[in-house]
């Protein structure tokens, strides 16, 4: 497996790929049985037993396919749009598999970029055991443009070592968790109560969930932006109290994303945070291993459960791939049941296939509150290619920045955003 050389991307490049129409032409011509793959994935926090899998499962592949080589590079979450979007538009330059978030599958279809691998998920053998939702996520009009490759759901960790020491237990709601956050700042004021980021966008959405609020609603073929509703917006305040001297100041978490209040509950630096089970490993190689437990984020009402997003990642070949055949096995081996299991093993990443999950909860018990939150309920973002776009414009995380630091109060942050979202739905029809 090569690793690629680390380049800064040219200014003139941002600048053509910004410029460049949002669909791509096409499809390659060749399918070519020898080259090399180049291979996006996403980096984790704790990313090296990921890389450790991985290089595993391209050794197999590359001793099954002689003249074939594969070239792995890890990109950041948080500026996958800008580059997911040039590689689009320039095929030339693009790699031919993608690891992408299960929200953009939409926008990613939309804009001409992923391959239509229908024919050859129905006859792999390991998709009759594809959860259905997480089928959902790689299908677009009855067509299904990639694999799944893990589900993911946040629950709330937290110190049971200090929560023991101060005589409070794991909250059972809302009020009883932004509580137990303020009086573990004022007895430990080195800690955060409960470590949160104003960017953190599905941390904050089961406040707004729990209270009764929607991101948007049905509106024909289209959706109608609710999360200005009086019920979303008692979810955003909730959410934003929690943003102060008193738990998590303002200056220093409105800017922190997921990964940043995780790392601060893996470092010992709070006593909660929301986090994944795909965090499960960057935590156990903190400092808290030993002294931590986690349980179903608490909804609104007492002894309920916040509905959470239903997120995950897929794998996707690009129909710029001029190794469609090759590209598709790699999808393939990367998302099969195997890897799915032993990523289950090394980052605690919940596998889409049923029996592969089932066999992960026998196996490791700290599953079962995500399980748990799973069963409850969970949510997911307007299945519409205008999600891409809102969620490359930052609008969620903006008007909850807003709101933490004080520039705007809930209705007005509100009302921008579902301006925002209803004209990126329009402009989707």
């Amino acid at each position: 497996m090569k690793l690629p050389a680390r380049l800064a991307v040219p200014i003139a490049l941002i600048t053509l790929a910004a410029c460049a129409p949002q669909t791509s032409g096409g499809t390659a011509t060749t399918d070519a049985k020898t080259g090399t793959l180049r291979v996006w994935l996403f980096r984790e926090v704790d990313n090296k037993p990921k890389e450790q899998v991985v290089e595993q499962v391209v050794a197999a592949f590359e001793r099954q396919h002689e003249g074939a080589d594969v070239e792995v590079e890890y990109i950041p979450v948080d500026t996958r749009a800008q580059r997911v979007k040039a590689a689009f538009n320039d095929p030339a330059s693009a790699p031919d598999l993608i690891e992408y978030g299960n929200t953009d599958t939409a926008g990613y279809v939309k804009d001409g970029g992923l391959a239509d691998v229908t024919a050859e998920f129905g006859a792999w053998p390991d998709a009759e055991d594809t959860d259905p939702t997480a089928r959902a996520s790689v299908t677009v009009d009855g067509k299904v443009y990639g694999a799944p490759l893990f589900v993911g759901v946040r629950a709330l960790y937290y110190r049971t070592d200090v929560l023991k020491e101060l005589g409070l237990t794991a909250p059972k709601s809302q009020d009883e968790l932004i509580a137990t956050a303020r009086k573990v700042r004022k007895a430990r004021p080195e800690l955060y109560g409960l470590a949160v980021g104003g960017a953190y966008t599905y941390g904050a959405l089961p406040f707004v969930w729990a209270h009764g609020g929607e991101l948007a609603t049905q509106d024909g073929t289209s959706y109608r932006a609710a999360i200005n509703s009086e019920a979303a917006r008692a979810g955003i305040a909730a959410y934003a109290s929690l943003f102060g001297d008193d738990n998590c100041p303002a200056a220093k978490c409105a800017q922190m994303g997921g990964n940043a209040t995780v790392t601060a509950f893996a470092s010992g630096k709070a006593a909660m945070a929301i986090g994944g089970d795909f965090s499960h490993a960057a935590v156990e190689a903190g400092a808290v291993k030993g002294a931590y437990a986690v349980v179903p984020l608490p909804g609104a009402a007492p002894g309920t459960i916040a509905p959470a997003f239903a997120g995950g990642n897929n794998l996707g070949v690009l129909r710029s791939t001029s190794h469609r055949t090759l590209a598709v096995d790699l999808m393939r081996r990367l998302a099969g049941k195997d890897t799915q299991g032993r990523l289950f093993d090394a980052m605690g990443f919940l596998p889409t296939f049923t029996d592969v999950r089932q066999q992960a909860a026998r196996k490791e018990p700290f599953v079962k509150p995500f399980i748990d939150t799973l069963g409850a309920g969970a949510r997911f973002v307007p299945a519409s290619p205008a999600w891409a776009r809102i969620d490359a414009s930052l609008v969620l995380p903006t008007m909850f920045q807003e709101v933490v630091s004080g520039r705007k109060d809930v209705r007005t942050a509100s009302d921008d955003a579902a301006r925002k979202m209803d004209a990126a739905f329009a402009a989707a029809r």
